[in-house]
């Protein structure tokens, strides 16, 4: 990934209006910040939350708070806990999260 055309920016992440996106259970709330084609969110998973698909889209992923479950499609499933993170790559490792207890992450793609 290559950043370019982006200035010295903060973000203060209260002061941006979530949009929801429903999962088969549960629900998330993204606050996003867009930078050229790189897309920064700050994520909150509900307790509960399933998400309803099978994504490919390659992603930077860091918790924040609570534990995130993900399962690829292959079988493997990982925990993230705070302080963890996940790589992917675009259309490599098909994958879907839930949480038992919720999740905040920050998520760059």
């Amino acid at each position: 990934m290559r950043m370019t055309d982006i200035a010295f920016t903060t973000t203060d992440w209260s002061e941006i209006t979530p949009t929801v996106h429903l999962g088969e259970i549960g629900e998330a709330l993204w606050r996003t910040q867009h930078f050229g084609d790189i897309r920064v969110r700050r994520v909150s998973y509900s307790p509960g939350y399933s998400a309803d698909h099978w994504c490919n889209k390659g992603h930077v992923l860091y918790c924040l708070s609570g534990e995130l479950v993900t399962d690829l499609e292959d079988g493997r499933r990982f925990v993230l806990t705070p302080g963890m993170s996940y790589q992917v790559a675009d259309d490599v490792d098909a994958h879907r999260s839930f949480t038992a207890v919720g999740a905040e992450l920050l998520i760059i793609d």
